[in-house]
């Protein structure tokens, strides 16, 4: 009974059961996996996990005799500090980029690049970038009326548009902190969240460019005409995509909240990873002491907090809003967030149960003298998940449990961060009914369910194995170590 294997397939069948079977809350099948997880697992082997932490033996044994709520609620917490403010940050970052209108700000100026013909290109490019900050499904809803309005301007290649737009939403959403999934496993894995950012967005540039040249094909195959819908009305959606820039803010200032966050904690990653603890940063007193202000605003959770005030900041000015509906506007998106915040804490709680049965441990002796095999294992382990219940973020979780444990590891042979990325690619596979962002996606496209699993499946399928072929190749020829 206290097998590690046994107990992880105990665990993943209360949380595919629980949430397909018993239409459970992800949070309260991945508590009660995490509760059957705990009780399966033998003292002994969670004392033997906090050992390999490097407590003394009389700690060990302290940890391993606490109750089993105690221990779940410590690993619940401990989740919510790694990602807590991060995700509740950017649930405002997203919701005043929206109704501010500095997305569409933002997704203007790239049209304004590529041209109308080349507007695919710029969807997907937008979308990617977009869902950095924002929620997938805030910018598939916010891009999806605009895809139909240029689809109705051209006369054609609607499902080129449509499927642009959800290729770069939901790559981004599993490479590039701060979506809650990557963000999860920078803190998982213990990996820089800086350079995580570095690689998912080089990673997804890489398999978006394959997912547009697959939607290319797909359009081909099978166009399909825009259709009109109650809820969208194509005279609507024209309105919308016609109203005048000088109703928008300015680029500088659309583009403040996403960017601020995201360069300061690229420079402080970038600097914590080449400098060496109590030298100075440079020869410049000067310089030192502006990089000193860089490098605060740079620590992650001040960076995501300054880049929600900086957004409310902009839709304040849009709106022209008073504080009492600008309070009201933020319990709104803070409420949007807690509950990304509360499943991602629950999967923690989950994970954490699997790592102190010993489950890292006897997959990383089974894999002892293949370790690139972590690898394909990481994005199998995923992909299972995610096919069997459908959510991309609870995959991520799971993986990240089992695989966690052998992240440290120094005879890994490559750095963390392309587990990271494997599971990320893992949580592509295989979107169907089970899976709320296929609903969102199929009702906002006005596609059949037959039609977008003809295309919107394949292609999410596609991207994800291309994920891992150059995931495997990267960590190969760049181990980074």
């Amino acid at each position: 009974m206290g097998n590690p294997i046994f107990i992880l397939l105990v665990g993943i069948l209360i949380v595919v059961g629980g949430i397909i079977g018993f239409k459970l809350h992800p949070v309260l099948s991945l508590l009660l996996a995490a509760l059957a997880v705990a009780v399966l697992t033998p003292l002994a082997s969670v004392e033997q996990f906090f050992l390999s932490k490097g407590m003394s033996a009389a700690e060990a044994l302290q940890q391993s005799h606490k109750s089993i709520g105690e221990r779940i609620a410590t690993e619940f917490g401990n989740t919510c500090a790694k990602v807590g403010i991060l995700i509740a940050m950017a649930a405002i970052i997203g919701k005043s980029m929206l109704d501010s209108g500095s997305a569409e700000k933002i997704i203007r100026a790239i049209l304004k690049i590529t041209g109308e013909k080349k507007a695919p290109v710029g969807f997907v490019l937008s979308s990617f970038f977009l869902t950095i900050p924002v929620f997938v499904d805030a910018v598939i809803f916010l891009m999806m009326p605009l895809a139909k309005a240029m689809g109705m301007r051209l006369g054609k290649n609607y499902l080129l548009l449509a499927l642009s737009v959800i290729a770069g939403a939901v790559m981004a959403n599993s490479y590039v902190p701060p979506s809650p999934g990557p963000l999860f496993l920078v803190g998982a894995m213990n990996v820089p969240i800086g350079l995580m950012m570095i690689c998912g967005v080089l990673l997804g540039i890489c398999t978006i460019t394959v997912g547009y040249f697959i939607a290319v094909w797909l359009n081909k195959k099978m166009p399909i005409p825009l259709r009109d819908s109650p809820d969208a009305r194509l005279e609507d959606i024209a309105a919308i995509a016609n109203k005048p820039d000088k109703e928008l803010p300015s680029l500088a200032w659309a583009l403040l909240p996403a960017l601020f966050p995201l360069v300061t904690i690229c420079i402080h990653s970038f600097v914590a990873s080449f400098h060496k603890p109590g030298s100075p940063l440079t020869d410049s007193a000067v310089l030192n002491k502006i990089l000193d202000v860089i490098l605060f605003f740079g620590d992650k959770n001040i960076a995501m907090l300054m880049g929600a005030i900086f957004a409310l900041i902009v839709l304040a000015n849009q709106k022209k809003t008073g504080r009492e509906k600008l309070t009201s506007f933020v319990q709104t998106a803070l409420m949007s967030g807690g509950g990304i915040i509360l499943i991602t804490a629950a999967g923690g709680a989950f994970g954490g149960m699997l790592q102190q049965s010993g489950i890292s441990e006897s997959i990383a002796n089974a894999t002892e003298h293949y370790q690139i095999a972590l690898i394909p294992m990481a994005f199998l382990i995923t992909a299972v998940v995610r096919t069997a219940q459908g959510s991309a973020t609870v995959a991520l979780i799971t993986a990240s449990g089992i695989l966690a444990g052998m992240a440290q590891n120094e005879n890994l042979g490559f750095h963390p961060v392309y587990l990271c990325l494997a599971i990320g690619s893992g949580a592509k596979l295989i979107p169907w009914m089970n899976d709320a962002g296929f609903w969102i996606m199929c009702k906002t496209s006005n596609l059949t369910e037959r039609e977008a699993l003809k295309t919107i499946a394949p292609m999410q399928s596609l991207m994800g194995i291309t994920g891992l072929i150059l995931t495997m190749i990267a960590a190969k020829l760049f181990p980074l170590l």
